[in-house]
């Protein structure tokens, strides 16, 4: 829903009724992932997309006949890969759509155009009920405040680690809820104002995360030498990192780039950074470098275990000279391992192309010990 707030909010504003389909669950290569969401207005003008093309007919339908009826609807479309072809899904796979009729609450959407960590929750019994959930309050509900409470921490505990899914609700076996997660964007930060660090911050926004790039030589780290990144810092790579998880700033999607590949730097950062819990630790440079860097880290105290979480030399394996070509082979490795991919050629593996784990199951954010 992310992707079509804006114009759900100018809806709002203009009093045009429209309906919203949502993916609440998927199966097999379905080309969407839950969350996905199209709206359709009383005009006709549709936004969003909830299966790539395959079946939008069909669900324009659906959201036409709840704009209608005013009633919400649920509705499966899987079919096998062999006739997937025929009825619409090309495909294969499985998709699970819920559709209700608006508006979507003002609150939700202004929060995600802020930036703001909210989870919206809708009740699929037919009921419409639906909550807005922010780390520090909700508003909405089932009309019983003991089904309330658990609906509302189930969301908090998917919000906090930016997870969005269909929960069962224990205190009542015929309710089921699709909790929808909009955490702010992931950060990735990159240390060594280099010209690989360009180039990263590049891809990296263009993946969706918040880039810093961070150097303790102030006339290298700035604004102008790295115009993609959402923020430049001039300090001391390991107090910043330290000060970001002091402040609670960083948590299990974070990715953290070393790119600095000089001692004096790298060891006092990936100390801090190995004992934290995120979701990428990467360290640039030779086999040579590598292998010093980590006796200096053992003689730092760093467990075998905390060694193991260092992907050095950073990046896949393509055969990169350039630092675009450089920076593409550490975004492959980083996520990768955020979506349990195995990183071998799709021509040469078997079963689904999506990984069917949950990303981003990392723990909580968690302060320097």
């Amino acid at each position: 829903m992310r992707e079509i707030a804006g114009r759900l909010r100018a809806w709002n504003d203009a009093g045009t009724a429209y309906a919203v389909a949502t993916v609440v669950s998927v199966g097999g290569s379905a080309p969407r992932r839950p969350g996905a969401a199209m709206a359709v207005a009383s005009d006709g003008e549709v936004v969003g997309s909830v299966s790539g093309g395959c079946v939008e007919g069909a669900v324009y339908e659906l959201c036409r006949e709840a704009l209608r009826t005013g009633e919400p609807a649920r509705e499966s479309f899987g079919y096998s890969d062999d006739d997937a072809f025929a009825v619409g899904l090309t495909c294969g796979g499985t998709i699970e759509v819920a559709v209700r009729p608006g508006p979507v609450p003002d609150a939700p959407l202004d929060a995600i155009a802020g930036g703001e960590p909210v989870a919206f929750v809708q009740a699929l019994d037919g009921s419409g009920a639906a909550f807005t959930v922010r780390p520090g309050g909700f508003q909405g509900g089932t009309g019983r405040a003991d089904l309330d409470r658990v609906v509302v921490g189930e969301a908090r505990a998917l919000l906090d680690t930016g997870r969005t899914g269909l929960v069962s609700v224990a205190c009542d076996e015929d309710l089921e809820v699709f909790v929808q997660s909009f955490a702010p964007a992931p950060r990735l930060l990159v240390f060594g104002a280099i010209d690989h660090a360009a180039a990263l911050a590049r891809i990296g926004g263009f993946l969706g995360y918040r880039v810093t790039v961070c150097d303790a030589r102030p006339v290298f780290a700035t604004p102008a030498r790295f115009p993609d990144a959402d923020e430049v810092v001039a300090d001391w790579p390991h107090r910043y990192l330290g000060g970001q998880a002091e402040r609670g700033l960083l948590d299990g999607r974070t990715v953290v780039c070393v790119l600095t590949h000089d001692a004096r730097f790298d060891v006092p950062l990936l100390e801090v950074a190995l004992r934290l819990p995120m979701a990428y630790v990467g360290a640039m440079g030779s086999r040579r470098t590598h292998r010093e860097r980590n006796a200096r880290l053992r003689a730092a105290g760093l467990t075998e275990d905390e060694l193991a979480r260092l992907r050095s030399p950073i990046g896949l394996d393509l055969g990169a000279r350039t630092p675009e070509e450089t920076a593409l082979s550490i975004a492959a490795e980083f996520v990768a391992l955020r979506r349990g991919g195995t990183s071998a050629p799709l021509s040469r593996t078997r079963g689904p192309i999506h990984s069917v784990l949950p990303p981003d199951l990392a723990p909580a954010p968690m302060p320097l010990s």
